[in-house]
């Protein structure tokens, strides 16, 4: 089969041949239909996301599949079963070995390319702000890097929650996206972020998958109790809060990790992806994927995430 492998972290990923895998105690064998890709792809094919495995290992975090077999003591899923399920690598090839307690069937009105997509970047949105940021009903919520693959899933959860969303991002095609998704406020990034916020009011929940020097702005504009959601660095630089102004507005600061969840209390992803797929079930969610790309140009699809050049998700096919 093939595998988009990184061998070293000092060497781009590459396509490899290898045997095809044999599930063990727990584990279910499925032959690949999609593989929906996330910016911790990128960090893990240099070594520096914090679960990345030791090379080689198989790019590639959540897929969609079919179970074509089974390891001892495993009866669900059951054999042909269509699932989804987060598994944290091994995604970028034709088949793929995954715990059986992670799989999630997959409904028939769910698409392969959607559903390869769905678990991680909804799954952040709805946590982050429903459970971390404890968002309410009529309260404005920023959004950074808003056309992104968990950026526009935050702009359509925060408006399914009842608020106000503002969303951020760069360019006119990209801000046309993110207000097709439901934003009420579209800010192009390069406009003079902290004033225009604070025109609008300020704001009282930020979902910050970016950092950078937009998360100064933002911090600025924060309305008294605000919650400040970090969701990731996708500018590549880290932003350090000036505690005086948390203290003096009292602004809580508050770190995401969805897969973090997977260790110590998976109940939590588990009830909130059952929300989730009913949401989608009843028309409330509309994922977008703008891109979908062969696995032999899985180079490729990772470009288009690194460039910023998509707008959604960007999904692999074998």
């Amino acid at each position: 089969m093939r595998c988009f492998q990184v061998t070293a972290f000092d060497r781009p990923p590459e396509l490899t041949m290898q045997p095809d895998p044999v599930p063990g105690p727990g584990q279910v064998l499925l032959r690949i239909a999609a593989c929906g890709l996330n910016f911790a792809d990128l960090l893990m094919a240099k070594g520096t996301y914090q679960d990345t495995p030791a090379p080689p290992f198989t790019l590639g975090m959540e897929v969609c599949g079919t179970v074509v077999a089974q390891g001892p003591g495993v009866t669900t899923p059951a054999l042909g079963t269509r699932v989804a399920v987060f598994g944290g690598s091994g995604g970028l090839a034709d088949m793929g070995l995954f715990d059986a307690g992670r799989c999630r069937a997959v409904p028939d009105t769910m698409p392969d390319d959607v559903a390869a997509g769905f678990q991680v970047a909804y799954g952040t949105s709805h946590l982050a702000l429903a459970r971390r940021g404890r968002l309410k009903a009529g309260e404005t919520l920023l959004v950074l890097g808003a056309a992104g693959g968990v950026g526009l899933t935050a702009v359509e959860t925060g408006k399914l929650l009842g608020a106000r969303v503002i969303a951020v991002a760069r360019g006119a095609d990209k801000l046309a996206v993110a207000q097709a998704a439901g934003a009420d406020v579209t800010l192009d990034a390069d406009c003079d972020l902290k004033a225009e916020l604070k025109a609008l009011g300020g704001v009282d929940v930020v979902y910050d998958p970016v950092g950078g020097p937009m998360a100064k702005a933002a911090l600025s504009a924060c309305n008294r109790e605000a919650r400040y959601i970090t969701i990731g660095f996708a500018s590549g630089d880290i932003p350090q809060f000036p505690a005086n102004i948390l203290l003096v507005k009292n602004i809580d600061v508050i770190g995401f990790y969805w897969g973090g969840y997977l260790g110590f209390a998976p109940e939590i992803l588990t009830d909130s992806l059952a929300t989730l797929m009913d949401w989608h079930a009843q028309g409330k969610l509309h994922p977008h994927v703008s891109h979908v790309v062969p696995l032999d140009r899985a180079g490729e699809a990772l470009e288009l995430l690194r460039s910023r050049a998509a707008t959604g998700k960007v999904v692999v096919t074998p």
